[in-house]
């Protein structure tokens, strides 16, 4: 278990806490610190609510985002007198980079409601860095979509650019929904702050927040849209490659046709045949059919049309 949390403390912070924690901090405060299940509960009046005095507030924020597979997982945020109580079971990256980039700026936060505000925006900016980076990766799948091979003998290879399409679309579809729970939480963080009567500039930084959340889901609904565009456009392309070799194929099948027919009516209706009294003839002509089956099935492998 974890070293017992400062309950004087102006923020406090308790990752993955255990019952023997939360239980004497919520006495004391006269709340009831919600567990795991009730973070994960999905109404609204399960993430944002008043209790005995408090403000409870939850979103949904990712981990890890530095690959295509965040960790996401419900934080909760408390605002109880001029105390702020955060509860998560996962590393944010701003609960890191917050604290740290504080104190190097020398930033004054004298009270509960101003650590939490910049906090939300340490969580903000690490998503739009998150959504930027995304956009890249996707300008630069969509140049590969389009690309032009160098040789004919270099194919696209779309089953790499679908995968990459689908991890990008679920990254993407994950920060969305964490943008959602953010923008519902600063709207309601916005009749908080006038209830408890903060500052005219602290409102209007939760203004902002308000603003970049919502630019960001914006931003967010471009990139679903341009996903999606992708992934028409490399479908179309493989259907493009499929009906392209399906025409090779019906090409080839056209030019050994008559010779095919032509075989068949005369090969065998003449009187001399010196293949049919040499000894060698069958394994020879047993041979040519096993040669004539594999040798295409090489050239088709190496154009890579199979």
């Amino acid at each position: 278990m974890a070293a017992a949390p400062d309950l004087d403390a102006v923020w406090i912070d308790l990752l993955n806490p255990e019952p023997e924690e939360v239980k004497p901090l919520g006495e004391r405060l006269g709340i009831n610190i919600p567990d795991r299940a009730d973070m994960e509960e999905i109404e609204i009046s399960s993430r944002l609510y008043h209790e005995n005095g408090a403000v409870f507030m939850t979103a949904i924020l990712p981990a890890d985002t530095d690959g295509d597979e965040p960790e996401m997982a419900p934080v909760s945020f408390i605002l109880t007198g001029n105390q702020l109580i955060t509860v998560r079971y996962h590393d944010p990256r701003a609960f890191t980079t917050f604290p740290t980039q504080a104190q190097r700026m020398a930033t004054k936060l004298p009270d509960a409601d101003t650590i939490l505000v910049g906090l939300l925006e340490a969580i903000i900016d690490r998503l739009a860095d998150v959504l930027e980076r995304a956009g890249r990766d996707i300008d630069a799948v969509s140049a590969m979509i389009f690309r032009r091979a160098n040789t004919k003998d270099e194919p696209q290879d779309f089953q790499g650019v679908l995968e990459k399409i689908g991890r990008k679309g679920d990254l993407n579809s994950n920060i969305r929904d964490s943008l959602a729970t953010l923008e519902r939480l600063v709207s309601f963080l916005g009749s908080v702050a006038m209830d408890r009567e903060c500052g005219p500039d602290l409102r209007k930084r939760v203004k902002t927040l308000s603003s970049d959340a919502r630019s960001l889901s914006d931003h967010s609904g471009f990139l679903s849209q341009k996903i999606t565009f992708m992934l028409d456009a490399s479908l179309g392309m493989i259907n493009i490659q499929q009906n392209a070799t399906i025409k090779i194929f019906s090409v080839v099948a056209v030019i050994f046709l008559p010779p095919t027919l032509l075989a068949s009516i005369y090969g065998m209706n003449f009187e001399h045949m010196p293949e049919l009294s040499w000894f060698f003839g069958y394994p020879f002509a047993i041979g040519l059919m096993i040669a004539a089956a594999i040798l295409p099935y090489l050239y088709f492998k190496h154009r890579n049309w199979l």
